[in-house]
């Protein structure tokens, strides 16, 4: 079916949500626990087993099958997914008040995509699936486009990229690098407060192109009739401030540069920049290691990790080398021996280098 049929359905359904006198986008409902809790706290119910206490949870339809007078449906929140069990019977008696066919109406006019909020009981189903057994429920939003190829299928990459927000619901793990994300910013942030630093937003729009080589956005500022750059990098402003007295200062912030796009590079981006008086670069060195091997503890607890098939140990002390005897290791080259440009080059292509200016 085409995504407009599929939209004009969709948007017949809310409409007879509406003739019933119930709200398609009822969002306010109030929860007891997430996915994540659930699947914790119940996690030695045994199959058959049932609790009779009353939960709350809210979510989106991921999965839906619909007997006669049985549903399953899978529901995600932000934690996780936990299984819905809908049984006429029990939905009837508790909602004869609200809706008088409320089965026969979720299973009409609901679909994957939508958030709904139930209350009931948790029952572990005799296959073993933990699932909240439904006595209530309400329709939160109702979607109006369909998940792509039925909630698993998103591997459009450029799709993925362009419409973060259906990447996020349908690809888990990308959930899991927002959150990781945020927890290790966090983790440098409190690290840095912990030693003396200070953390001051320094200005985005700029009135010289600072960042060497980089390309900026330029806008205009009409009452000062002048040109702004969006700022390439923290820096300039950052060591003014030093020069001003300070003695620690940082700055986690959004910088630009009018450049190429690609999954590994966006012209927006952020960067981390750490000034600090009267230290050296091997004080920087310390500091450095310390803010990426405190984030791995605090964010994954272990200073081991697996990243495209390798395998690193962020323990410290790490190696500690100079660009002249990486340059040297990596290629066998002593550039310090070198007395012009032209000889240089020559060395470098025949030692691999592809790109020399």
């Amino acid at each position: 079916m085409a995504s407009d049929d599929l939209r004009a359905t969709r948007l017949e359904k809310a409409q007879q949500l509406r003739d019933k006198g119930l709200n398609p986008y009822d969002y306010r409902w109030d929860t007891t626990h997430t996915a994540a809790e659930l699947q914790k706290k119940y996690a030695d119910l045994t199959a058959g087993e049932e609790v009779e206490v009353e939960v709350a949870i809210a979510g989106r339809i991921l999965a839906r099958r619909v007997f006669g007078k049985l549903a399953f449906f899978k529901l995600q929140d932000e934690t996780g997914d936990i299984q819905l069990y809908l049984d006429k019977k029990k939905i009837q008696a508790n909602m004869v008040e609200i809706d008088e066919t409320a089965f026969t109406t979720l299973k009409q006019c609901t679909d994957t995509g939508d958030i709904i909020g139930v209350k009931g009981s948790i029952k572990r189903t005799e296959k073993g699936e933990l699932s909240v057994s439904v006595s209530h429920y309400r329709i939160l939003t109702k979607a109006l486009l369909p998940l792509p190829d039925k909630w698993h299928g998103l591997t459009d990459v450029a799709k993925r990229y362009r419409q973060r927000y259906v990447d996020l619901i349908v690809n888990p793990d990308v959930r899991q690098t927002f959150r990781r994300r945020a927890q290790i910013t966090a983790s440098i942030r409190r690290s840095l407060d912990e030693q003396g630093f200070i953390e001051i937003e320094t200005p985005v729009l700029q009135g010289e192109a600072g960042g060497a080589e980089a390309r900026p956005f330029i806008t205009y500022h009409n009452t000062l009739d002048m040109p702004l750059y969006l700022r390439i990098a923290t820096e300039l402003h950052l060591k003014r401030l030093i020069v001003g007295g300070f003695e620690k200062v940082f700055e986690l912030g959004r910088v630009f540069r009018n450049e190429g796009v690609s999954t590994r590079h966006n012209p927006e981006f952020t960067t981390l920049e750490v000034y600090q008086a009267y230290v050296d670069y091997t004080d920087m060195m310390t500091l450095t290691e310390a803010l990426i091997t405190t984030a791995a503890q605090d964010v994954i607890g272990t200073l081991e990790l697996e990243y495209q098939g390798e395998e690193i140990d962020l323990t410290a002390p790490w190696k500690r080398v100079t660009m002249h005897d990486a340059v040297q290791e990596q290629i066998g080259i002593n550039f310090s021996q070198f007395t012009d440009l032209d000889t240089a080059k020559a060395a470098a292509k025949e030692a691999g280098v592809t790109e020399v200016d």
